[in-house]
């Protein structure tokens, strides 16, 4: 297995996403290796002379920033770190591609590149979120789309659906839609046409909304939302934990917050593998974005995705 790295990527390229390569070396398989994308000459002044064989480094000349606007970016840039790391997986000299650089350059290049898979809609970011049972749950989506129509909706269900099954083994996850109230007629229209097409859903098992309160504790393994909704959700989520890190008020439960431990998002419904960090990323978060790149190459994530729209 080949996973592509963005070293230009976050507010820290290119040194964390090289130490953070280096760090994940010791959680991957040994079959996989790592390639680094980027300045040729600045990833070399950063790399260890007796770095590991299975780190490779490939040459972009530019780099794309964390402010500029994707679509113009993308045109201007054709060559940058994250435009050559969605084209190398495109034809297949990576099976993964990661990068904490830019979102909106990550889910456009994606989107008209490796394109998104025949039958969705829209595709959705996904992020992991701790339950108290000790496990994770997934909540759809966290960002890529602010307004959604009920059909999106759905299709994010089983999206996250597939993802939560492979990656966590969880043989049929429940899935719960966010909404202000348990009743049918609560929300926005939206959401009740959204609730209503879940319902008769066959492909999974939907246990009907659920609230803000309910997504730590095990009722739904899949939580489904507009990218708006989702993304407030994860911020705050972040935000609590790093006031009650300052404050030294953690325990083993909320540790599990700290995104270093999660890593990345992928993009989910696109023909390929695609991990976005966040961009304050350290050499942790890289390498554990890495470990999540792998066990979705190793559970044939886009390919079930690929193979459920096709049925």
């Amino acid at each position: 297995m080949r996973i592509g790295l963005d070293a230009m990527g976050g507010d820290f390229a290119p040194i964390e996403p090289i130490l953070g390569a280096i760090e994940a070396l010791e959680l991957l398989e040994d079959r996989t290796s790592i390639v680094l994308i980027g300045d040729q000459e600045e990833i070399h002044n950063h790399l260890p002379e007796n770095a590991s064989e299975r780190i490779e480094v490939f040459h972009s000349p530019t780099a794309i920033g964390m402010g500029e606007h994707p679509v113009q970016a993308l045109k201007a840039k054709p060559d940058a770190s994250i435009p050559t790391g969605i084209g190398m997986l495109k034809h297949q000299k990576l099976d993964a591609f990661c990068s904490a650089g830019n979102t909106g350059a990550m889910h456009v290049a994606a989107m008209f590149t490796i394109k998104t898979i025949p039958g969705i809609i829209r595709p959705a970011i996904a992020s992991l979120i701790p339950k108290e049972d000790g496990g994770f749950g997934v909540i759809i989506d966290v960002g890529a789309n602010a307004d959604t129509k009920s059909d999106v909706l759905e299709q994010f269900a089983q999206l996250g659906s597939i993802f939560s099954k492979g990656v966590f083994d969880i043989h049929k996850p429940k899935v719960g839609l966010m909404n202000m109230g348990e009743e049918e007629s609560k929300g926005p229209p939206t959401i009740q046409a959204a609730h209503q097409l879940l319902k008769i859903d066959q492909s999974i098992d939907f246990i009907g909304n659920i609230e803000g309160r309910d997504l730590f504790n095990s009722k739904a393994d899949v939580i489904v939302c507009d990218g708006f909704t989702g993304n407030v959700i994860l911020k705050m989520a972040e935000s609590f934990f790093d006031l009650l890190k300052k404050r030294d008020k953690l325990d083993p439960f909320l540790e599990r917050f700290d995104y270093e431990q999660i890593g990345g998002s992928p993009i989910l419904g696109i023909n390929g593998n695609v991990l976005i960090g966040h961009g304050v990323s350290n050499r942790n978060a890289i390498s554990h974005m890495l470990f999540q790149a792998e066990k979705m190459i190793k559970n044939e994530i886009t390919a079930k995705i690929q193979q459920f729209f096709r049925d």
